[in-house]
Order: C-alpha cells, then structure tokens, then sequence
C-alpha cells in the first residue's frame, strides 16, 4: 500500500516512524515550511522533516495546499493509494481528498466529537477532563467531522502536564495507526459517523492564555498551569515583573482558606521550603516551582532569599494593579 504522510510537529513523529518499521511504503512527506525557532531565530525543518530525510522518504512543503494546485498534481502523480495525516496544520482540499482510492486517515488527539482542532491536548487539561484519548477518522472537508474508526483512551492524573500528556499520546496515536491500518487491510475497519450535537472545539492557544487570574477558583487555575506547560506558560506579575508558574497543585480542605472571602486573591498567605501558598477565588493554590524572567526555574523559597518573596505579597495579573 502506498503511502503519503503528512504531519509536522513532534506529535506526529512516531506515527510515520510506526509506518517506516512496520514496513508500509512510505513514498512522500508532506509537512509544513522550515520556520524560525529559539532565541537566535535560526530557521530549523519539522521534527516529520528531518525524520523523514534520516529514512530517505522525498519531503513536500507548500506554504498552503489549498492555494497551490501543482503540490497537487505533485500528489496525484505519486498515485498513494493511502493518505495519513497527524497534526499536518492545514485543512486538505476536496481536490486532495479525491486522490487516494482508500481515502484519508487522521490521528486525532482526543475522543472526537469532543475537542476538534488543533490544540485537543492543552484544551482537555484546561478543562478538567480525568481522561482523553486518540481517535483515528476519516477526513473530510470539515474540521476533524469524519467518520470515525478506531479509539483509544488515556487517563490523565492530577498533576499531569499537557507536554508530558503530548508524549504519551503521541506513543499511543501510533500505535492505533497501525492497529487501523492492519483492520484497514483485513477490510474490518467500520466507520461510525460523529454525534455532532456533542461536539466541543480545541481552537489554537494563544500566548495570552496563560495570564492566571487569580479571582478564578483553585482547581481552575491549577488546570490552567497544567495545560499550559510547556507552552505557552502561565504566567502572574509580582510588583510588576512576570513571573511564570511551573508546578501547582490544589491546597488541601485542613488549610482552611476555600471559605475565606475576605483575603485578596493573589495574595501569598503561607511560604515555606516546600512551596508558597496563594489565596484564589476560591480556596488555595500551593505553588512548588517559579521562574523570573532571565533567571532559571526555583523553588518559591529559593527565590525569597534573592527578592524579598513573602507572606502578605500580592500576585497580580497584569504588570501594574
């Protein structure tokens, strides 16, 4: 069965390397354009890129398939009678669809219909969700509307980030590529149309998103920290300089402070070795590791002794309140 892959990010790493070791004939790449990344803005290929060049496989980057018919025509003349897509970035044309005889298969990561778009793993753990999954479905012009084929969930733990969420789902969507694809082959694979009244969207996360405002419950911006992480990060202001959260969990009910109302949220009522202790909406938030801009991560404590940090300061959500 020949095959056109297209993926760009880590996420869709293993899913093509699963196809390159499982001996299925990978014959194009398709991914996204190299792009500036880090601090120097050295312009740097897709990890599906370089994986894909390390195995030989020829590698296609339109800047946007919709708008670029000869990337088509490109895709037509390979004859794939299989397209696989994982975290590609772009939405695929009805003239691309047309192509393959077997059709399109996406690995999507989440239980669709909930969480379509392009960011279903930080959004499940904003939310709350105590568990997610990946969903392979057959793509069709919609965003993530197919058909869907096979599921397959995962637990997510309370002190779970999105970025180590990321790598085992990443594991996981490939491993039920392959389980689709092997169905696909035996011709048991049976498509189930989505419920789209039970739908729900991932829309992309933007750099803002991560402000913490400290008026929201606990449990709400513990999440936010979580599904934040690594990026974009969430982040509060301490007497006007950015401060960023990297390790939270929900203050315990013997702390006493879920039914105080006349603390101001963010403000630092308990600092110890351990962590700092910050007042919410409601009830508290342990806050274990932080980081200043120019400055590595640290515990609170570590960053008390060179700043000042203590009990009765407040943390704010924007540089000047």
């Amino acid at each position: 069965m020949r095959i056109i892959f297209m993926g760009t990010p880590d996420f869709a790493v293993p899913s093509l390397k699963a196809l390159v070791e499982n001996h299925y004939d990978v014959i194009c790449v398709v991914t996204q354009k190299d792009k500036p990344k880090g601090r120097g803005y050295k312009v740097v290929p897709p990890p599906v890129k370089e994986y894909a060049l390390s195995q030989g496989i020829m590698v296609l980057q339109p800047e946007r398939l919709s708008k670029e018919p000869e990337t088509i025509e490109r895709i037509r003349e390979l004859n794939p009678d299989l397209i696989v897509t994982c975290a590609f970035g772009q939405i695929l044309p009805d003239s691309l669809l047309a192509i393959p005889k077997h059709g399109t298969i996406n690995v999507h990561g989440s239980l669709l219909p909930k969480y379509r778009g392009a960011a279903p793993i930080q959004w499940a753990i904003i939310n709350g969700e105590t568990k997610t999954g990946i969903t392979t479905m057959l793509t069709d012009s919609g965003l993530d509307t197919g058909d869907m084929l096979l599921k397959a969930e995962i637990d997510i733990p309370d002190d779970m980030t999105a970025g180590e969420l990321h790598d085992k789902m990443s594991l996981l969507g490939a491993e039920i590529l392959i389980k689709t694809l092997k169905k696909l082959e035996e011709g048991t694979l049976v498509p189930v149309p989505q419920d789209h009244s039970q739908a729900t969207l991932a829309p992309r996360i933007s750099k803002d998103l991560g402000r913490i405002d400290w008026s929201a419950p606990a449990r709400n911006i513990h999440n936010l920290i979580r599904g934040t992480t690594p990026w974009p990060g969430a982040y509060t202001y301490l007497e006007g300089k950015k401060i960023r959260v990297w390790r939270s969990a929900v203050g315990e009910d013997s702390l006493n402070h879920e039914s105080d109302t006349e603390t101001v949220p963010g403000t630092i009522i308990g600092l110890d070795k351990e962590c700092m202790t910050v007042q919410t909406g409601n009830g508290t938030l342990r806050i274990f590791e932080i980081q200043a801009e120019s400055n590595k991560r640290m515990t609170p404590y570590q960053f008390s002794l060179g700043h000042g940090l203590k009990i009765g300061m407040n943390l704010t959500s924007h540089e000047e309140e």
